[in-house]
């Protein structure tokens, strides 16, 4: 991919400072084949709540015939992942930045291994739930270490940063549907718990090629005492786990409760899910080493790429659960043929995270967002308005391509946005927050996409367009998908954002020596430069644009 960056520095004429090549192997690494390594095991880091995701889409309904479950504990398999996973990715990303990253990386990806081991051997639909919310722990663990790692090795804005971030981009959603493929092949030829155990060999092989192709962390370690305990923000992360825990379990169980969303439990579990939600926030803008610095929202083009990318994605696990499932209950095929009709998401995941690393910094960041946007709506869409006994080369297939399209688009600018709008030291957080968001958008989306599916299925329509097909709940479901994209496309326009990595981009932030200044407590504040829309304020405990 290139030389080392040392030997790729030339001496100016004037200064006779060395002037690196951004585009050059970081030094860091003794080898291409080390860089490669290095950026395979942090992808598959970040695919790995999709990757379970895609593994329990495909198996879900193997193991609830076995298991005796409900519509509500199957949908949690997965919700559950997602959950524990966005509820601790940000408290993770502030143990990673105070502790180091490496040895925090490593043992995630092997105790995430031990316990797929584990989950194979479940007795009951809710130890399989309970299973796979523990995996999402060590899912959330593993993610924050790995984006702050890429983020201090590939510090300036560059041709090979969005190459490496294209693949690192790709995760998400190609993780996803290779675990569908993948557990659809171990559920054929063996039965659902092989899903598990097939997870569990490959990532313990990636903990191990971990071991010998991540650099040794550089970064200054805090000592565990009453102050690093503070930066935690415990109160914070309990508030977080809790509320969106709450909220999420009472959308996925009103329907099913004895007295549906008027059971006195549902109310309850969703009244304190959102006060504690908005109290989470609250706390979030007094408390002195909060997880989050609120004025990071100030800056326009970071909030609205966030809340563009998180009213799509909210469809994307929705479309690809509840299709699968379609396949599965309505279509009757396997789980090897299910996984197969899945397999459009992996050609055209490829393809499109080819295409939007090779064109990042030629074309507008604004364009791919909106094209994103608008691959989400066609998908719902055609997923939508699909009927049992409708082709799928015209409805399903051009629904999964675009879909994968709209999810990779968004990721890797947005990816490549937030890392350049965060610090060096912050640079865990800064991607514990654009992960946060994508893992409670699924956890949130499986939630209200069970009490929708659950409540057109109980009462299904009798005249119009599905009028005794039994494809109505699964379209009411896609339906909701299309409707949040829709919005999402509505903010694109309002987007400022222009290429990035181009030659002589200096990112978001731009370090001047004379700019940085330590703390009482020893924490380094680094300045933040001229930005190109809004303001930047900088704490004294953290940065944030």
């Amino acid at each position: 991919m290139g030389k080392n960056s040392l030997e790729d520095a030339e001496v100016g004429p004037d200064d006779a400072q060395p002037i690196v090549d951004h585009n050059a192997r970081p030094a860091c690494f003794t080898s291409t084949v080390q860089e490669c390594l290095f950026v395979f095991s942090v992808t598959l880091a970040v695919a790995m709540t999709s990757f379970l995701t895609g593994g329990v889409t495909v198996m879900s309904s193997f193991a609830a015939r076995e298991l005796n479950m409900t519509n509500a504990e199957v949908t949690w398999m997965a919700a559950a992942t997602s959950l524990s996973a966005g509820s601790l990715l940000l408290f993770f990303g502030s143990v990673a930045d105070v502790f180091g990253r490496k040895s925090m990386f490593v043992g995630s990806m092997f105790l995430f291994s031990i316990f797929c081991l584990g989950a194979g051997f479940s007795k009951n639909g809710l130890t399989l739930d309970i299973m796979n919310g523990i995996l999402g722990i060590f899912s959330a663990s593993v993610v924050p270490p790995a984006q702050g790692m890429l983020g201090s090795i590939y510090v300036k804005p560059s041709q090979r940063k969005n190459r490496v971030f294209g693949c690192f981009s790709a995760g998400n959603p190609l993780g996803f549907v290779f675990g569908s493929i993948l557990s659809g092949l171990a559920t054929q030829l063996f039965n659902w718990r092989a899903s598990y155990w097939l997870l569990a060999i490959v990532y313990l092989v990636v903990s191990v090629v971990a071991v010998f192709t991540v650099p040794n962390d550089q970064t200054e370690k805090a000592k565990l005492d009453g102050q690093s305990v503070k930066k935690l923000d415990l109160v914070g992360t309990v508030m977080t786990i809790f509320g969106i825990g709450m909220f999420c379990a009472a959308l996925s169980l009103g329907g099913d409760a004895p007295n549906g969303w008027k059971t006195p439990y549902v109310l309850v579990l969703l009244i304190l899910g959102v006060l504690l939600i908005i109290a989470f926030v609250v706390w979030e803008t007094k408390y002195p080493y909060a997880m989050i610095d609120m004025n990071i929202w100030k800056d326009r083009d970071f909030s609205l790429l966030l809340t563009i990318m998180s009213l799509g994605f909210i469809g994307f696990p929705i479309m690809s659960f509840w299709l699968a499932l379609y396949f599965q209950r309505v279509l009757e095929l396997n789980s090897l043929m299910t996984g197969v009709h899945m397999l459009p998401m992996v050609v055209c995941g490829l393809l499109a995270n080819l295409v939007a690393a090779l064109i990042q910094h030629k074309v507008s960041n604004k364009l791919i967002m909106g094209i994103g946007a608008c691959s989400y709506v066609g998908s719902f869409v055609l997923a939508a308005v699909q009927r049992n006994g409708d082709s799928y080369w015209a409805f399903s297939f051009p629904a999964l391509c675009l879909c994968v399209i709209g999810a990779d688009f968004q990721f890797i600018v947005a990816n490549m946005y937030v890392l350049s709008s965060m610090p060096t030291n912050k640079q865990s957080i800064a991607g514990s927050l654009f992960q946060t968001l994508t893992r409670l958008c699924s956890a949130v989306g499986y939630g209200i996409g069970t009490a929708i599916f659950d409540a057109v299925q109980r009462n299904p329509k009798s005249s119009g367009y599905y009028a005794g097909n039994v494809s109505e709940p699964y379209a009411a479901v896609f339906w909701f998908s299309a409707g949040a994209a829709a919005i999402g496309v509505c903010f694109v326009p309002f987007l400022k954002i222009g290429t990035q990595g181009h030659d002589g981009d200096e990112g978001r932030l731009v370090q001047r020596g004379s700019d940085v200044n330590v703390d009482e407590d020893g924490a380094t504040d680094r300045a933040v430069g001229e930005k190109k829309a809004g303001d930047v304020t900088v704490s004294r405990d953290s940065e944030a644009v």
